[in-house]
């Protein structure tokens, strides 16, 4: 039976206060509203359009799912008929060349001096120990011994999160890391195979147009524009008092609260503060996400024309990944059936610990396409757009499940409930589908006293750790 929850407050209109919008009014809900600082739906799932008319992401988002009520919300969105189907092509850019990803089952591409440092490696691996608080950096040596380590999988994965591999925690890797063992690898190698299918991302789908974003104004959409309270910044949270206040001085009352802040911000605003929580969430870690967009003219190569994005361990060049805008959707460039123009966009991470000169990093991209052979003049650039996202990955570091456990229950004692990518601040949930899927089960616990599943799958895979793997 349908409870009634009073006055919900949503903070945030990206994924996972969209979800739980759309539930509500799914379930006939209508005594809820969703603030937003921001002048649009779509939070780190947002589009935008620049001067020159080239779409662009806020990263290199593709559309893959676990749930079914996911997959029918996204068709209630754009049609059927509102998608491009793509199969994945991603690359290794390294030694002057592309090899297949995953690049631990496609070494045979290497040149033969690497390929044997990464054998080498494979076959003198130590014993897999693992243990529920296992650092990545030791994963990393147990799976694939130090050649492919030191190949590709330290430095790469030091420009994704801009931490040591050794202050990560191997738990996240879940579906995202393929594994390989030496009869596999030696096999490829000798009978020269390509190893090219595995992952849970191999087909995806992409708006035909205005990008990712496309999809959560759409849903914002259908759950009625009337329940969206944009350009609403969140000054203060009175939880004793169940009160929001906002920076233009405006009072919003509540009975049920759902926010999607970043938890390290969420902790200023809390009036009273909460000690666990004003303790705790300033120790997890994060990364910032610089996306640059490069709107090219001209024909695209042929070597990119299939692929969806590269990864780039090297360090002549400051991105980690590329991703081949135009090949998501024709859309994503100006005049799209002239094939005058393509794009590709790219993905810089910073940390505390890992620098980036933000002055010059527009012009260190551009020479670090040169560098890699991915443009071949800077003539060819007619656009350039550049966003940075403060808060762009939570990472999954050593202590971080400690930390939410002193998080999470004070802020449940407070009647505040967090959920979302930097909301409930676990990676491996942080796809779009789980964040939406956050929102509607959050909802359906609050309501209808059905237990949430995808928030607590960190939590059941990090007391399985260790035993199933």
């Amino acid at each position: 039976m349908l409870k009634d929850g009073g006055r919900i407050l949503i903070i945030g209109a990206g994924p996972t206060g969209i979800g739980a919008a759309y539930r509500l009014r799914k379930l006939g809900y209508t005594n809820f509203r969703v603030i937003e600082a921001e002048p649009d739906a779509g939070g780190l799932a947002s589009s935008y359009v620049d001067d020159q008319g080239f779409t662009w992401d806020v990263g290199g988002h593709v559309q893959f799912s676990h749930y079914d009520y996911f997959d029918d919300a996204m068709v209630k969105a754009l049609g059927k008929d509102g998608w491009f189907h793509h199969e994945r092509e991603s690359w290794v850019w390294m030694a002057d060349r592309f090899v297949p990803y995953p690049f631990q089952n496609n070494l045979r591409y290497l040149p033969r001096d690497l390929i044997a440092k990464a054998v080498r490696g494979l076959a003198n691996r130590p014993p897999r120990t693992p243990s529920p608080n296992q650092d990545f950096g030791s994963w990393i040596l147990q799976t694939f011994g130090e050649g492919i380590r030191d190949i590709f999988m330290a430095p790469y994965n030091y420009k994704v999160w801009a931490y040591p591999v050794e202050r990560m925690w191997a738990g996240w890797v879940g579906e995202r890391v393929a594994v390989v063992d030496l009869a596999r690898s030696l096999d490829n190698i000798f009978h020269e195979k390509d190893d090219l299918s595995w992952g849970p991302n191999n087909t995806f789908q992409f708006p035909k147009a205005g990008g990712t974003g496309a999809v959560w104004r759409a849903l914002a959409k259908l759950v009625g524009h009337e329940y969206f309270q944009f350009n609403t910044r969140v000054k203060t949270i009175d939880w004793k008092n169940k009160v929001v206040h906002t920076d233009s001085g405006e009072r919003l009352d509540y009975d049920l609260i759902l926010t999607t802040m970043p938890l390290d911000v969420l902790a200023k605003a809390l009036t009273p503060s909460i000690d666990a929580v004003s303790e705790a969430a300033p120790q997890l870690l994060f990364s910032n996400s610089h996306i640059v967009g490069v709107g090219l003219k001209g024909e695209m190569p042929a070597k990119l024309a299939k692929k969806c994005w590269m990864y780039f361990p090297e360090d002549n060049c400051p991105f980690y990944r590329v991703t081949v805008f135009s090949h998501y959707s024709p859309n994503n460039v100006p005049e799209p059936q002239s094939g005058k123009y393509w794009s590709l966009m790219t993905e810089t991470s910073q940390s505390s610990v890992k620098h980036v000169d933000r002055e010059k990093l527009e012009e260190d991209t551009i020479q670090g396409l040169l560098n890699t052979g991915q443009i071949h003049s800077r003539d060819q650039v007619v656009s350039v757009w550049r966003f940075t996202a403060e808060h762009g990955y939570p990472t999954p570091s050593l202590e971080r499940n400690q930390l939410l456990k002193k998080i999470e229950p004070a802020l449940a004692r407070a009647g505040v409930h967090s959920r979302g990518r930097f909301g409930a601040w676990r990676y491996e949930v942080s796809n779009q589908d789980h964040s939406f899927m956050q929102g509607v089960e959050w909802v359906n616990a609050a309501l209808l006293d059905v237990p949430e599943t995808t928030v607590r799958f960190a939590e059941t895979a990090n007391s399985m750790w260790g035993k199933t793997r």
